[in-house]
């Protein structure tokens, strides 16, 4: 029986985690810090640019996931604790979902209309329908509204999953975190 995740998982979890943590950051300079205009733009251009990359590789953990079982959980694990595991994934999986398209949606709904060009080379299109809104201004209210509380809720879902992960290594002391990480015995 496979106890580790494979290749493939590991590695689409933790370019997307460290894609998150950096958004996360970048979003929280972006908001919270007085920083000069020009470093302002660039900062949001890459937050744009990893968003839209985070959200791809998302969508290709969701669909290796549904194609590929992960490791069970062991047996010795309490039903509420591996119930309470799934949900933690399902919301992980929701958020990491909309906070990339509700991003989307705030710059397609933006009355400044400025272009998002990923990484500076790869011009990326508004939704259409967002585009056109009459009322942008108030779009873009609600919209951005909507994209920083569900950055707020993450980060809480995110500390949850580490603690859990970091409770089984350190106080358990079972398999659980060495199933994700990249090295160690590859049974």
């Amino acid at each position: 029986m496979r106890v580790r995740y494979d290749t493939v998982a590991m590695t689409l979890h933790w370019v997307i985690a460290f894609g998150i943590l950096l958004q996360i950051f970048m979003g929280l300079v972006m908001v919270h810090l007085a920083i000069p205009i020009g470093l302002k733009f660039q900062l949001y251009q890459l937050h744009k640019s990893i968003g839209i990359t985070v959200l791809f590789a998302v969508a290709l953990r969701l669909v290796w996931r549904l194609t590929h079982r992960p490791p069970a959980l062991p047996e010795t694990m309490p039903a509420l604790e591996k119930t309470a595991a799934g949900a933690t994934h399902f919301l992980l999986y929701a958020f990491m979902l909309a906070l990339p398209f509700t991003g989307w949606i705030v710059v397609s709904v933006s009355p400044y209309n400025i272009p998002t060009v990923l990484y500076g080379i790869i011009p990326w299109p508004d939704l259409p329908w967002f585009s056109t809104l009459a009322d942008k201004q108030t779009a873009d209210t609600i919209a951005q509204f909507i994209h920083d509380w569900l950055g707020y809720i993450i980060i809480g879902i995110l500390l949850l999953h580490i603690l859990a992960a970091l409770r089984h290594h350190f106080l358990l002391r079972d398999n659980i975190l060495r199933r994700m990480l990249p090295f160690g015995d590859r049974t």
